[in-house]
């Protein structure tokens, strides 16, 4: 059963030097929750925060956070994050050896587990964890930078993975991440995601956070009726 749309940011294209006052002023605009992504310039070409820099915002909002790890063997640090403050953390099942065993110690820790999809990783490779996950994020650019196109050709993909969800029984979030925008969270939508990752049409917006957290809401609800 899908869920009512939620509208997550990504504060990857903020001013990280006024990152605390851009997470409150995201929350003012309607926001479900804030995505931080974390990468090591390993699992992806780049780098950016650590769990001490989500630390010192959680303060300044009181949404919940959600920790997107791209690095490889997400394990040594899963603890940190949690620690920080996300609510929620995300592996890759490309970058996790053992991705049961990795699923467990994010359970363990006390936050709930999810899984990444990177584009060309079929859906079935999450297909025996969904009993462990509270979340499934098919990624629709490839990951490592913002402001990419959005990969219209993972769409069935999403279907696909929604299906899965569904006679799975069990109340798994579909998140999508990469490209979303006014133009393209429809789509997105209507295959079945109920939560959507926008980082630069959020930003871009020239009517600012709230209109633009507005719609892409309203177009996400209207592409599921």
């Amino acid at each position: 059963m899908t869920l009512a749309p939620r509208i997550v940011p990504s504060v990857l294209p903020a001013d990280f030097a006024r990152l605390g006052e851009v997470c409150r002023d995201l929350e003012v605009a309607g926001v479900d929750r804030l995505q931080f992504d974390v990468m090591d310039g390993r699992f992806v070409p780049n780098l950016t925060f650590g769990p001490d820099v989500i630390a010192a915002v959680r303060s300044w909002t009181t949404v919940p956070f959600e920790a997107h790890l791209m690095v490889e063997e997400p394990d040594l640090l899963a603890h940190r994050y949690v620690e920080a403050g996300c609510g929620i953390v995300i592996v890759h099942a490309e970058a996790c050896r053992h991705l049961h065993r990795t699923l467990g110690l994010v359970r363990e820790l006390g936050a709930s587990p999810a899984v990444a999809l990177n584009p060309a990783t079929p859906a079935s490779a999450v297909a025996h964890v969904l009993d462990l996950v509270d979340l499934v994020l098919v990624m629709t650019v490839n990951p490592g930078f913002g402001g990419q196109a959005y990969l219209g050709s993972m769409e069935p993909k999403i279907a696909e993975v929604r299906s899965m969800i569904d006679r799975s029984g069990r109340q798994i979030d579909l998140e999508v991440d990469g490209g979303i925008a006014p133009d393209t969270i429809a789509g997105a939508a209507a295959h079945g995601a109920d939560v959507f990752i926008a980082g630069s049409a959020l930003f871009r917006d020239p009517e600012g956070f709230a209109h633009a957290v507005t719609d892409l809401r309203t177009r996400a609800e209207a592409a599921r009726r």
